[in-house]
């Protein structure tokens, strides 16, 4: 199993870079050069959603991309520091209700819908220790990477 962690501060402009590192990797683990836009998009989704729920809530803490090659699939994980409602699974949008104010959970909403459509195997979970995304896509081929 081949790991790449990303961190960046939370800032707009670093949003571009781990869809560019999420697409590298994808593409060196064997996922379909047809499926590397929706990946792209996707990790872009999840990394501003990200970066506005730390700026949102005062949190300089980084943001963390988590890119994983199976035998048979390609994950990602896009984690916030932004504590929520209890631990475990939780519906992604209203287990944001108590932290955002109205236009912020507007712009939440939208991107959740944009990842749930681009990706079919999508979890969202939220917890004490904050918010993470994990999306997989199958693999294809064998892989690159070391």
């Amino acid at each position: 199993m081949a790991t790449v962690e990303l961190r960046f501060s939370a800032q707009p402009e670093h949003v571009r870079t781990a869809r560019l590192v999420a697409a590298a990797v994808a593409r060196r683990a064997g996922v379909e050069e047809a499926v590397l836009d929706e990946v792209r998009l996707a990790v872009g989704e999840a990394c501003s959603r990200a970066v506005g729920l730390h700026r949102s809530n005062g949190l300089t803490a980084p943001v963390r991309v988590v890119l994983t090659e199976e035998d048979k699939v390609f994950s990602i994980e896009v984690g916030d520091e932004v504590p929520g409602p209890g631990g475990g699974s939780a519906d992604a949008v209203s287990g944001m209700d108590a932290v955002l104010d109205s236009d912020v959970e507007a712009e939440d909403e939208m991107g959740l819908a944009v990842i749930s459509g681009l990706v079919d195997d999508v979890e969202v979970t939220s917890g004490e220790s904050g918010g993470t995304i994990r999306m997989s896509w199958p693999v294809s081929g064998s892989s690159d990477l070391p």
